[in-house]
């Protein structure tokens, strides 16, 4: 399965957290960017293990998003 994370810079924490949309309250961070890649991947996994033993099936949902920024 294939899942879209957003990491965000936190100047605060000096490192960066990752968020799962497609699974709310699924979430990591790591002060190198391959630190959070990695803690989110295993974020999602523990996240999937807890529905399966809920007998909960995950119904991916399908779409596009794309984030940018504007400079004003």
């Amino acid at each position: 399965m294939r899942f879209q994370v957003i990491f965000t810079y936190d100047s605060e924490y000096k490192g960066y957290v990752a968020d799962v949309p497609q699974l709310p309250g699924c979430m990591s961070e790591g002060k190198p960017l391959d630190e959070a890649i990695e803690n989110i991947r295993d974020a999602i996994k523990g996240y999937l293990y807890v529905q399966e033993k809920h007998g909960r099936s995950l119904e991916p949902k399908e779409g596009t998003a794309f984030i940018g920024e504007v400079a004003v």
